[in-house]
Formats: C-alpha cells, sequence, structure tokens
C-alpha cells in the first residue's frame, strides 16, 4: 500500500499535541471586529480542542493512520 498524502490545507490548520489530540485556532476573529464586544474577542483567544468525534478523520488528512 502506498504511503498517504498529507492534506496540506489539514496541516496548516491543526497541531497535534503531546497526547495525539488535535488543537486548531478558534474561528470568527479575522476582520469586523469592531461589533464584536471585548469578552466575545477575548473568548476566540488561545486554541481550542478537537472533539473526539472528529479525530478519526483528522488522523487520516494528516496521515496518521
Amino acid at each position: 500500500m502506498p504511503k498517504l498524502k498529507t492534506n496540506k490545507g489539514a496541516a496548516k490548520r491543526f497541531k497535534r499535541t503531546g497526547t495525539g489530540a488535535y488543537k486548531h485556532r478558534r474561528c470568527n476573529k479575522n476582520h469586523i471586529l469592531s461589533k464584536k464586544s471585548q469578552g466575545r474577542k477575548r473568548h476566540l483567544r488561545g486554541m481550542g480542542l478537537i472533539d473526539k468525534s472528529d479525530q478519526k478523520s483528522i488522523d487520516q488528512m494528516m496521515g496518521q493512520v
């Protein structure tokens, strides 16, 4: 069986943690920020974790199967 190619779009968006989970940047923090409250923007900081139900499909896109 040939090697799996990495989905480059996924590789730019997800990073693997030490425990094997994936972290991602939160959405809605790029533009039109003036109408969003400070609290809303503050909660969009940092990285979020991928849900366990999506783990298998992300693994496949990253070539980790």
